[in-house]
């Protein structure tokens, strides 16, 4: 059984220094997935534009600026409280989107109270997955017990 924590979360998409737009979205952490976080922006589309990125690189922003090419993170204090700043970059275009820090930290704790740091790779199937690529270390078809 795998765990999936999620959190619908109100960003905002920075037009100008004046200006934005809200943009709804969901963070999701799978614990079947532990070193990943995705990110759902719900814009006028048909389908909710999905990222992915390391947790740890998310850790890393709500603390000090962090990433480098197509996700770029870091902290910045506005009058209304913390926020966490999200420079994305694709083939589509660039966008700078803030999010309510205390939100996404809290969300960050639970995933590490289901994943702690450093025990990820307990949670990935590698012997299964070395299994059905290369066969049983014997030969046949059936793993080694």
């Amino acid at each position: 059984m795998h765990t999936t924590i999620e959190r619908e979360l109100a960003l905002k998409l920075v037009l100008s220094g004046d200006r934005s737009v809200p943009v709804p979205a969901r963070l999701r952490y799978r614990a079947d997935d532990p070193y990943a976080v995705h990110m759902s922006f719900h814009i006028n589309s048909d389908a909710p534009v999905d990222w992915a990125f390391s947790r740890e690189l998310l850790v890393e922003g709500l603390v000090r600026p962090s990433g480098q090419g197509d996700v770029r993170l870091w902290p910045v204090i506005q009058e209304d409280g913390p926020v966490l700043c999200l420079a994305l970059h694709s083939p589509d275009g660039d966008a700078l989107l803030h999010a309510p820090a205390p939100a996404v930290a809290a969300w960050l704790q639970r995933t590490l109270r289901l994943v702690p740091f450093g025990t990820e790779s307990e949670r990935l199937p590698v012997d299964d997955t070395l299994y059905a690529l290369l066969g049983a270390p014997d030969g046949s078809d059936e793993p080694a017990a």
